[in-house]
């Protein structure tokens, strides 16, 4: 029979074990592996069975193990241990609380997904783990972050095979009574909530529930609330589904929802109020109309908080192409807002220009939340150095007139959390060598630039730790892939195969991903003879698990899927290829450690990081991957390999996956397999040793989240907070002013004549030029501008790379015509082509670079030919 409620009935814990409650609903458990020995001793089989959930743990133990575990003075001090660490993590000074300098008192953390745990699945991919990374080193630097996000009841989806390998889609229900979180309550016991108002003078209303990240509050607004209507209550059922407007409703829950639920949860816990925001990626916009909202009430004009918003705001774009954006129409956006919907006091026009695409290329039509993010933020940046570059180029349209490399957004490479990642046998040899508590910092907070002790652990130790691991992975594996095939319908006689399915002795290649097109997951199979001869060699094979999930409306890639889920049927090699659906953090955190390449093969540059390859490295895995993300930067031969790319403009896609492929084959045989297997007198692969060591112990301190939250410190969170404190009302409201001034006059600004003190197109190294520029500034002063020399090498064409800028200074005061003169030295500092041009800037003290406002003037084309700018 089925029932027709269902209720969370909780354990009432014995006064001793009380502690048990707080340590289950803090998640630091998810990283901290004397809190989960705790668990797991509390009863191991419901432990098991409980998918090693504290909350969902402490609902089914038995009252009288209760009982007995409350009479037991060994688990007891050891409670007692665990909560005292707990309480000193929680309240101790930590690396941030050690800093120097006025940092941020607060920052607000907005993403569309947290992947903090299995036991709590809001998470669909990488831009989720990366949150939850995020969230979790900001709590060992001790860094004052509030994490805010929507909890999906749905989560995102669960994934099987049907009989012929088509994935299909599960969405169980989530109970927020049953998962990690506790409902944020009014001083009076009733739940707090935010409302948000719809077109026709309908409301959507959502509670918010926290779930603790060690330090870092994580609020997720919940739309599944009584008072809504059924439409507005299934907002949040899940994450990257529905519509566009179910789409935009969950954004503007996310941006415009979250800044009132954190200033809800400031008013209630005495929180200090962020004075940065930062949006992880474009969904969560909308907060910056929110806080443009709340400082109009205070007296501001728009264009005033809009400058006081953007000073203390960080963009960080995750995606290098324009298809991973949200965009919706603009007539979609314009009805969800204005008098009579949401932000009433704000003219909608207003809101339109935020996003609108008007810059060449652009669709005008279109409301893009990345391109709002960037006019929302003073401060941006992409997640590798070479999506940094992607980004820039990508969104410079937004700032014409500037080289893609002046694009004011920089880069701070992604990391990964290591205490969540690495192995409990991997952090146990580190720890042999140099101290539990050393090795927790290295792991946690970081800060060195290689891991020296690494080189003291015996070849013999590494090793053994390899193929223990490697072990455990089989493991997991044949376990997994006989509830797959369970799952497909097969009866358990059919299954005798799955017990010889890897081989703990074998090279083990590992690939886990979402599944879009870019990312090829379907790559390896391109020969597929190939292929075969590598996983059945009879003397180097190899063995490869993949996994991956592909987005639910996305036939194309759902026939990726399936293709390499055929080809890992065949009984020729079913033993040696294996996918594994419903790839999630459970997984993952066997899968990574249990490889000995970690295999990445996406469409250069397409990938913006790709950070499972780091959590491979991490455990000693060695990477063989397109220099693409994070491997472009960080790639040496000491530590796997790189798949050369076919990337020019002329190559056809077809020939170009046929030549990757191929240089991807030949690695294996001809490099990465005889490595591997090849054996040294003490009968170890000494020089696959070594390369081991040199990934933990050189490119281990690299890959930390530990070292990603600090650059975002140092170089974004610290300079927003200045820039948020500067902007008072009456420098925003100068600072507009003087925006709108310049606009207005910029048409009249122009470089009217250059000339140097060059006698010839020859010069020597190291002699220096005087350069004499007459601008018009129009009805600008010199204290609006910069008058600039650029200068450098020049290529084939004649363009500035490696550019130096110097400014130059006005001699004197304006002519009868309104001009001014610049003069300045420009040094000859680089040999070969060499060339030099000016330009005129917008100048002032609360810009955040000279690009920021979009205006430059250049000489004209006649003028420059007529100077003689370059010297060859």
């Amino acid at each position: 029979m089925k029932a027709i409620r269902r209720l969370t009935v909780r354990p009432v814990l014995p006064d001793p074990l009380r502690p048990l409650s707080d340590l289950a609903r803090n998640l630091r458990w998810s990283w901290h592996p004397e809190t989960r020995d705790l668990f797991q001793s509390v009863d191991p089989a419901c432990w098991a069975s409980s998918g090693r959930d504290p909350v969902r743990l402490l609902g089914t133990v038995p009252p009288a193990r209760l009982a007995e575990l409350a009479e037991d003075r060994p688990f007891l001090s050891r409670l007692t241990a665990v909560a005292d660490d707990l309480d000193h993590y929680m309240t101790g000074a930590r690396w941030y609380q050690g800093q120097s300098g006025r940092l941020p008192a607060a920052v607000a953390y907005f993403s569309p997904e947290f992947g903090i745990t299995a036991a709590l699945p809001q998470y669909s991919g990488g831009l989720g783990i990366l949150a939850g990374d995020h969230l979790k080193a900001a709590s060992d630097l001790g860094v004052p972050l509030v994490g805010v996000g929507l909890l999906y009841r749905h989560g995102y989806f669960r994934q099987s095979l049907s009989r012929d390998g088509w994935q299909q889609e599960h969405y169980p229900v989530l109970d927020p009574h049953e998962l990690p979180l506790a409902l944020l309550k009014e001083t009076d016991g009733t739940p707090a909530h935010v409302a948000l108002a719809l077109p026709g003078g309908r409301e959507l209303r959502a509670r918010i529930w926290l779930a603790q990240v060690g330090r870092v509050p994580l609020l997720l607004l919940d739309s599944d609330v009584e008072e809504n209507d059924l439409g507005e209550r299934g907002v949040t059922d899940r994450l990257y589904g529905g519509g566009s407007e179910h789409r935009l409703l969950q954004e503007m829950l996310l941006g415009i929802g979250g800044v009132r639920a954190v200033r809800t949860y400031c008013r209630l816990t005495g929180h200090a109020a962020p004075e940065v925001f930062h949006t992880n990626e474009g969904h969560a916009g909308f907060l910056g109309l929110e806080r443009i909202a709340e400082l109009c009430d205070e007296g501001l004009e728009f264009g005033s908080a809009l400058e006081a918003v953007r000073a203390g705001t960080v963009f960080t774009t995750h995606t290098p192409v324009p298809a991973g954006i949200d965009r919706f129409d603009r007539e979609l956006v314009a009805r969800h807002f204005g008098p009579d919907a949401e932000l009433p006091r704000i003219d909608v026009e207003r809101v339109l220009r935020l996003g609108m695409e008007t810059y060449p290329g652009g669709e005008p039509n279109l409301f893009n939340m990345a391109v709002m993010g960037l006019r929302l933020a003073q401060r941006a940046n992409g997640v590798s150095l070479l999506h940094g570059g992607v980004s820039r180029g990508m969104f410079a349209g937004l700032w014409p007139g500037f080289d893609a490399e002046e694009v004011p957004i920089t880069s701070v490479t992604n990391g990964v959390h290591a205490p969540t990642w690495v192995a409990p046998e991997v952090f146990r040899l580190g720890a042999r060598q140099i101290g539990d508590r050393r090795a927790e910092d290295a792991l946690a907070v970081g800060g060195s630039d290689r891991w020296d002790s690494v080189a003291d652990i015996p070849d013999q130790d590494i090793w053994e730790l390899r193929r223990t691991l490697r072990e455990q992975l089989v493991e997991e594996v044949r376990e997994r892939l006989r509830a797959s095939w369970r799952q497909r319908g097969a009866g358990t006689a059919e299954l005798g195969w799955i017990d010889d399915v890897l081989d703990p002795d074998v090279l083990t290649i590992g690939f886990a991903r979402r599944v879009p097109s870019y990312k090829r997951l379907t790559l390896m199979l391109r020969d597929r003879d190939r292929l075969m001869d590598l996983l059945l060699h009879p003397e180097r094979p190899i063995q490869i698990v993949v996994a991956g999930k592909a987005h639910p409306a996305d036939d194309g890639g759902k026939r990726l899927v399936q293709e390499l889920v055929r080809f890992a049927d065949d009984p020729r090699v079913r033993h040696r290829i294996v996918f594994l659906p419903d790839y999630g953090m459970a997984m993952a955190q066997k899968l990574y450690p249990g490889c000995d390449i970690w295999l990445n093969n996406p469409l250069r540059p397409l990938e913006a990081c790709g950070t499972s390859g780091m959590k491979a490295a991490l455990n000693g895995c060695l990477n063989l991957s397109v220099l693409d993300g994070w491997w472009d930067e960080w790639f040496q031969p000491d530590f796997g390999w790189a798949i050369p790319t076919a990337d020019g403009p002329g190559t056809d896609p077809d020939r170009r996956d046929a030549i990757e492929a191929a240089a991807l084959y030949d690695l294996l045989e001809q490099r990465v397999t005889p490595r591997f297997y090849e054996r040294a007198a003490s009968g170890l692969p000494d020089r696959w040793i070594e390369m081991v060591r040199k990934t933990l112990s050189l490119l281990g301190p690299k890959v930390l989240a530990g070292r990603m939250v600090r650059e975002y410190v140092e170089r974004l969170y610290a300079p927003a907070a200045e820039a948020h404190r500067a902007m008072d009302p009456d420098s925003a409201r100068a600072l507009a002013e003087w925006k709108a001034r310049v606009r207005s006059a910029w048409s009249g600004v122009s470089v009217d004549h250059v000339e140097t003190s060059a006698g010839s197109a020859l010069a020597e190294l190291g002699s220096t030029l005087g350069l004499r520029v007459r601008v018009k500034l129009g009805e600008l002063a010199p204290e609006d501008v910069e008058v600039q020399a650029v200068s450098g090498r020049v290529d084939s064409e004649d363009r500035i790379t490696d550019a130096s800028k110097a400014p130059l200074k006005p001699v004197g005061g304006p002519d009868l015509e309104g001009r001014w003169v610049y003069e300045g030295p420009l040094a000859l500092d680089r040999t070969g082509p060499f060339g030099y041009t000016v330009r005129v800037l917008p100048a002032h003290r609360l810009l955040a670079s000279g690009a920021e406002a979009g205006l430059v003037a250049v000489p004209s084309d006649d003028l420059a030919q007529a100077a003689g700018l370059l010297m060859r």
